[in-house]
């Protein structure tokens, strides 16, 4: 019999930076519910990968000095080192700037747009670059992004629209009618009430004032706006074709049956994807789940806070399964999660050295000890085994309960609670007290039968959570992982099976002390690269009085003429107009600045400065300039293009 297909992605990961622990939680949850449904026996297929579009990345490749190219080459390289080192079993990683997906991506823009839901027209409105996203003003919260908190600015261009409103009525339905379609409950409620309910405005689709992004074909200087093109990855990487010629893959698994995506994004995933889905008449996905967040104990993290947590670190620190259960045990089910050093080495030494890794080698020991390692069931029960081998036979069906839901960290909590139950086995039967008389010989072979069975039964349903785990027990009991459909019965564990003469210890206590110690020095390090190495402090100067500083006149100039000062090795004379004026400045920043790369600059200046002859030049100001370690001079020049005359205060 072919097996059901079952089609789970998470939302693509924006090629900006490295990212934290908390982006990489949603690649973990995605995997251990794409392992587990395996385990069911689903046909999965499970896809991520990054979304590399966007104003944010030319700037960010800018910044560096290379291509937008290669700024996402090297970016979306990392992501998907830190996917294989968290062992996530993806099986298709798609990237935004493939070219298959592109060619699609124009397709699908050119077809809305011949089918008249895409429009052009031209926009006015708040545009937060972060977010890469326009609001009204009605929509801020704060007067800010209502999805990120940061400022927004004022933003007018031509663009295409995407005809939302046409079917809002049509997508209001659906979630009706569909009450699994957005999940948790709490999500649709949002959606509803904030954004279908009052109304839906036309969502812009292209942009022209950057140029890093896949160009609309039929008009030059547009470019297709990021969430379109992010958005369709979830059908182009498995084979959609705007003309009909889509492969069998795609008929095979669309519509998905899960997008995992955090719940800052739930609005572009329940409204926008839906819509856009519906205008290509497509069916929707089956369920849209907007996992909560997962935060740093002393709050959001922030890299100049030096409190973020990447996975890679944590690694280094605790191993890849012991953070795999940290970020999946310790995140609700609706509200954000909490994840600290110290709950970290909490958990590490109670529930998986303890709990679990003491559990397995103990047992393991006493089969050496008692039996050479020769693990039977001679059937001579005790008072203690029936409550035991109805814990181990319940939890599969348990665990199927959780994960309908996907409250993953519920489903951990049953399958941690059977090796508890199994732990308390050995306290209730007292192996070493049976060891004593010969004639119980017996009845502790039965016992530490049971205590295997119920520990490979625990191991099974661990694997998609911990697959490095669930394996490296299965190796110490000699045997392998029990099938899903046999976990609800005892006795799977082959009698006579001999386990390994050298347990290994699964987990190792940790000093919480030292743990805290090596993350301090962790996050100073980390908290002094985000200031910019390196620092450097001055003397500071007596203060002055606000009406001091009054007195002092800073505007914007732009420099429009600028040659060296003969006379001198070290002065630049530029004409700097500063509003409907032209001011000389001498400034002695020639081996910084060639006279012709100063002409057209953007620079800060104190005007205001008494006219003074350097070198035998008037200079009637100051351009502003910082210095380094090494003495050397930059100019201070506006963050955001400013004309010239602004006033600096």
């Amino acid at each position: 019999m072919s097996k059901t297909p079952y089609y789970i992605t998470t939302a693509i990961t924006y090629t900006s930076g490295k990212p934290h622990i908390g982006n990489t939680y949603e690649i973990i949850l995605a995997d251990s519910i794409a392992r587990y449904k395996r385990m069911e026996g689903y046909d999965v297929f499970f896809q991520t990968g990054t979304d590399e579009h966007g104003q944010k990345v030319e700037l960010k490749a800018e910044e560096k000095g290379v291509t937008p190219k290669e700024f996402v080459d090297d970016v979306a390289g990392e992501i998907r080192r830190i996917w294989d080192l968290m062992n996530t079993s993806y099986d298709k990683f798609i990237r935004t700037t493939d070219a298959d997906h592109e060619k699609q991506v124009q397709k699908i823009f050119k077809k809305l747009y011949e089918k008249g839901d895409i429009y052009k027209s031209e926009y006015e409105g708040l545009y937060c670059t972060p977010c890469e996203s326009f609001f009204t003003e009605s929509q801020l919260k704060d007067g800010k992004c209502p999805d990120c908190g940061r400022e927004v600015q004022p933003a007018k261009e031509e663009a295409y629209f995407l005809k939302l409103s046409k079917y809002a009525d049509r997508l209001i339905e659906h979630i009706n009618t569909h009450p699994e379609f957005i999940q948790p409950e709490s999500r649709k409620n949002e959606m509803m009430n904030n954004f279908l309910l009052p109304g839906l405005q036309d969502l812009c689709v292209s942009r022209t004032s950057f140029k890093w992004g896949i160009p609309v074909d039929f008009d030059e200087g547009h470019i297709v706006y990021v969430w379109l093109d992010a958005l369709t990855n979830y059908i182009t990487g498995i084979g959609y074709d705007c003309d009909g010629e889509n492969s069998s893959q795609f008929e095979k698994l669309w519509p998905a049956d899960l997008h995992l995506i955090g719940k800052d994004i739930i609005r572009f995933h329940t409204i926008y994807w839906p819509i856009i889905l519906m205008a290509l008449d497509l069916p929707l996905p089956k369920q849209v789940f907007g996992h909560p967040w997962l935060l740093q104990g002393d709050g959001k993290m922030s890299k100049s806070k030096g409190n973020v947590l990447y996975a890679d670190d944590l690694v280094d620190f605790f191993g890849v399964d012991a953070v795999r259960y940290f970020v999946l045990h310790e995140m609700p089910f609706e509200r954000d999660g909490v994840i600290s050093w110290e709950l970290m080495v909490e958990r590490m030494n109670s529930d998986l050295a303890n709990i679990l890794g003491n559990l397995v080698n103990r047992t393991i020991s006493m089969s050496n000890k008692y039996f050479d390692g020769i693990v039977e069931d001679r059937g001579v029960t005790g008072e203690y085994d029936d409550d035991l081998k109805s814990v181990v036979t319940a939890t599969r069906d348990k665990v199927a309960d959780k994960m309908k839901d996907l409250r993953v960290a519920d489903a951990m909590t049953e399958i941690f609670n059977l090796f508890r139950r199994c732990n308390r086995y050995i306290d209730e039967t007292m192996p070493w007290a049976l060891a004593k008389d010969e004639s119980q010989k017996d009845r502790l072979a039965t016992v530490l039968y049971h205590l295997v069975e119920g520990i490979t039964v625990g191991a099974s349903l661990l694997e998609p959570f911990m697959p490095e785990t669930s394996q490296k027990i299965m190796d110490q009991m000699n045997t392998s992982a029990i099938d899903f459909e046999h976990l609800a019965s005892f006795g799977n564990y082959t009698s006579g099976t001999k386990v390994t003469e050298k347990p290994e210890i699964l987990f190792a206590r940790l000093d919480e002390k030292e743990v805290l110690e090596k993350a301090q020095e962790l996050m100073d390090a980390q908290a002094k690269a985000a200031l910019g190495e390196p620092v450097i402090d001055i003397d500071p100067k007596d203060e002055i009085q606000f009406d001091d500083f009054m007195k002092m006149q800073f505007q914007v100039g732009e420099i429009i003429a600028c040659e060296e000062v003969k006379k001198s090795k070290k002065l630049l004379c530029s004409q700097v107009r500063i509003g409907s004026q032209v001011k000389q400045i001498v400034s002695g920043i020639k081996a910084y600045y060639k006279p012709e790369e100063m002409v057209g600059k953007k620079v800060m200046v104190l005007v205001n400065l008494k006219p003074a002859k350097l070198a035998g030049v008037m200079s009637e100001g100051m351009l502003l300039c910082a210095e380094n370690e090494k003495g050397e001079l930059a100019l201070v020049v506006p963050e955001k293009d400013m004309p010239s005359g602004a006033e600096i205060c």
